[in-house]
């Protein structure tokens, strides 16, 4: 498989969403601060929100060649030293996982870090550095491209070599497909194959999973389920928190043009936006667009603050009753993926955030 083809498509659209919506969400600060409408307390780390995470999500790293998935060697140095300050605490993804379904607490600014498909330059530039900091990551692998020895990736023996230095590895698939356009059998043999060669090749099979290009459908996500693993990242923007579906968790994803310090820090320093009875359940539209809502749950603040931005259509129009708030689409998503998210103002200018991937069938 070409290293083209693990690339996600619109990657772009959701960084620049993302960026549009931090700047107007710092104007609705502003007016808040201006009308009295924001406190400090109101909107500071609740019990209900203490168990969080911020999920970082990296590919490649000093390969220019492929500027949507990679990240600077030099803006890749400059993240892990903002989060090695001591105000961050970098944990290992499994056991952000279990706190939070535990219910416990998490200490504030909690990061985990993962990296997806298994490039060579994970191994030659980001694992060196990611040791010296003493920083944990989980590394997601699709084993098809590793079994090939496909140019670009790492070897079993250099995957071997990372996870007895405690790099937890986790499963992306076989072949790395689009999940959602695969037949269900097609797609427990994608489990099934990858687990045993997991297993044959490092005596375990991952507990972890990552959906190829962020894409499940309620069918997948009840198979992953099915074959035991513990819990499954997606490529939405958002805060991990216990409200969430431990088989639908957020990264942040990185990328050259959008991994500066600046952005960077706002991500590192997020607060979840935490959110239930989520609509559509399924992430696959049927209708579009979509009639897209969700309950905020008490005591995260008052929910006039949000605002909500969609790919290509900017920001959109919300309707809200007491906690509930329902999304107005300007115009139907085109065939592929989109995304939409949606910030509150918090503390110490600080970000609450939640987002969604939909995917429009050609």
């Amino acid at each position: 498989m070409e290293a083209e083809s693990l690339t996600p498509r619109g990657a772009t659209r959701d960084y620049e969403s993302t960026w549009h919506l931090i700047v107007a969400s710092a104007v609705i600060l502003f007016m808040c601060v201006m009308a009295g409408g924001y406190t400090g307390k109101a909107l500071g780390r609740t019990q209900e929100t203490a168990a969080s995470a911020v999920i970082l999500m990296y590919h490649r790293f000093g390969e220019p060649d492929y500027p949507s998935t990679n990240i600077l060697i030099d803006q890749f140095e400059e993240h892990l030293a903002e989060i090695s300050k001591p105000r961050y605490t970098v944990m290992a993804i499994p056991e952000i996982v279990e706190r939070i379904s535990q219910g416990k607490s998490l200490p504030d600014r909690t990061i985990g870090i993962t990296i997806d498909d298994a490039y060579m330059s994970v191994y030659e530039k980001a694992w060196p550095r990611l040791r010296d900091a003493k920083l944990p990551f989980t590394l997601f692998v699709a084993t098809d491209p590793v079994d090939r020895q496909t140019a670009g990736y790492m070897s079993w023996a250099q995957i071997d070599e990372l996870r007895k230095a405690g790099v937890i590895i986790g499963s992306q698939t076989k072949s790395h497909p689009h999940m959602p356009s695969v037949s269900i059998e097609e797609a427990k043999r994608e489990l099934d194959l990858s687990n045993m060669r997991f297993k044959a090749e490092l005596g375990s099979r991952p507990e972890l999973f990552a959906y190829p290009y962020g894409e499940f459908n309620l069918a997948i996500r009840d198979l992953v389920v099915d074959r035991g693993f513990k819990a499954a990242f997606a490529q939405n923007s958002g805060v991990v928190n216990r409200f969430l579906d431990a088989f639908a968790l957020p990264r942040f994803a990185l990328n050259e043009q959008f991994g500066g310090i600046d952005r960077f820090r706002l991500i590192a320093n997020a607060l979840p936006l935490p959110v239930t009875d989520i609509l559509p359940a399924d992430p696959v539209l049927g209708d579009n667009p979509p009639a897209l809502g969700f309950t905020v749950v008490p005591g995260v603040g008052n929910i006039s603050t949000i605002a909500c931005f969609a790919s290509n259509q900017g920001e959109v129009s919300l309707e809200r009753l007491e906690r509930r708030v329902e999304v107005r689409f300007l115009t139907p998503f085109p065939p592929g993926r989109s995304r939409i998210n949606c910030t509150m103002p918090g503390p110490e200018g600080r970000w609450r955030w939640f987002g969604m991937q939909f995917l429009v069938r050609p």
